[in-house]
């Protein structure tokens, strides 16, 4: 009865009391406070929004002669005056005076092939020069003799004294003289003929300058054999290539249809790739009177007025056509950005900068017109990515993918 009364005893569960059922569901609503304000954060860092498709543009410099510029060509500086050197005979190159970039004059030996034949010739051209010119001293000597023995017996013949016969052989031997003095006064024009071909011929071994120039191009070394043609193997034609810096010039192609707006004289600006932030005055030059049919265009010639020892041969080169000459207050850069980019937020402009795959409002201030551009003077630097003709709705911070162009 006992142990009955033992088993049907049990534990009751005392019921939950409000202060521990609030303990568990405060975890759960921390937890959904927490994910609550993560989708907040992460919606207005735009993580859970769409990526707004925006254009870019560059914030560059411009120069105000850019307002009036007519037309834009591109081409290379070229030297109009150009010298391969190369030798009128075929030899072998014992001395190189220069190397690329030095700076010769005209008339300078720049090189020198062997001349041990040449030399031993025009050495005995001058030694029959020589030899010539003793046979005339003797030639004259001869005559001078002659002349007095013949006058001689002209006047013993007057006087009866000698026979006729002696007369004729004196004068027989005058005249022989004579001869033998033309021949030597002839002999010594021939060696100096020979002599000065002898000379010319050493000189082909020396290499000169033509002008006032800079070595571009070596185009050969100390021992290899140089010829005119350049047909052997192993042959060079041309030992340097030469070039006046002073006679550089930009030719560019100009397109037929706008070949109406570019004439003699008409003032250009120039750029050169290599030096980004020069730009050099320039004057039309010449306009070739041939155009090319392959291409439709027609070549120009600028000429530098500005000369800069960094420009050289074969460098690109842009080159702006202008309506007019630029003044020395044109001649200074500004910031210019397109007005469409620009955005007004109650008294303030904007702009949206590029930031990774994000855009950032960021204030400028401004300046004048220019043209079709804006110039800012604050807020911004050269070389930064804006979003051209911000879309409505982009605010600071939003996602944003760049279109390709």
């Amino acid at each position: 009865m006992a142990q009955e009364d033992i088993s049907k005893l049990k534990i009751q569960k005392a019921a939950e009391t409000p202060h521990r059922a609030q303990r568990r569901i405060q975890p759960l609503l921390i937890a959904a406070v927490v994910v609550l304000l993560a989708v907040v954060y992460l919606y207005f860092q735009g993580t859970l929004t769409p990526a707004v498709d925006v254009e870019a543009v560059t914030v560059s410099k411009m120069y105000p002669s850019q307002a009036f510029t007519l037309l834009n060509a591109s081409g290379y500086v070229v030297a109009q005056r150009k010298a391969a050197i190369a030798p009128k005979v075929t030899g072998i190159l014992v001395w190189l005076g220069v190397q690329e970039g030095s700076v010769v004059k005209e008339g300078q030996v720049v090189a020198r092939l062997e001349s041990e034949d040449v030399t031993a010739a025009r050495n005995q051209a001058a030694a029959n020069l020589n030899v010539a010119r003793a046979n005339l001293e003797q030639a004259r000597a001869e005559l001078n003799d002659a002349t007095i023995e013949m006058k001689r017996q002209e006047s013993l013949l007057a006087k009866g004294y000698v026979a006729r016969s002696d007369y004729d052989t004196a004068d027989a031997r005058y005249r022989k003289a004579v001869a033998a003095v033309d021949g030597a006064e002839a002999a010594i024009r021939a060696s100096i003929a020979a002599l000065k071909a002898a000379n010319v011929a050493i000189g082909y071994t020396q290499l000169r300058a033509p002008f006032d120039a800079v070595v571009l191009t070596k185009d050969a070394d100390v021992g290899d054999i140089v010829t005119p043609i350049g047909a052997a193997a192993n042959a060079k034609a041309a030992v340097v290539t030469i070039a006046d810096m002073g006679s550089l010039q930009v030719e560019a192609d100009v397109s037929e249809s706008n070949l109406k707006e570019v004439k003699v004289g008409q003032p250009a600006v120039i750029q050169l790739d290599a030096l980004p932030d020069s730009r050099f005055r320039g004057e039309v030059s010449t306009v070739v009177p041939t155009a090319d049919r392959s291409k439709g265009t027609v070549m120009v010639k600028v000429r530098f007025i500005d000369k800069d020892k960094r420009i050289l041969p074969e460098m690109s080169a842009k080159a702006a056509f202008l309506s007019r000459p630029a003044g020395k207050d044109e001649d200074t850069p500004f910031l210019a950005i397109s007005p469409a980019s620009v955005v007004s937020r109650s008294d303030k402009k904007a702009v949206f900068l590029i930031k990774g795959d994000h855009a950032l409002e960021v204030p400028v201030t401004l300046g004048a017109k220019r043209g079709d551009m804006m110039e800012v003077t604050g807020g911004v630097q050269a070389g930064d990515k804006i979003v051209a003709n911000p879309p409505h709705g982009l605010k600071n911070g939003s996602k944003i993918k760049v279109a390709e162009k």
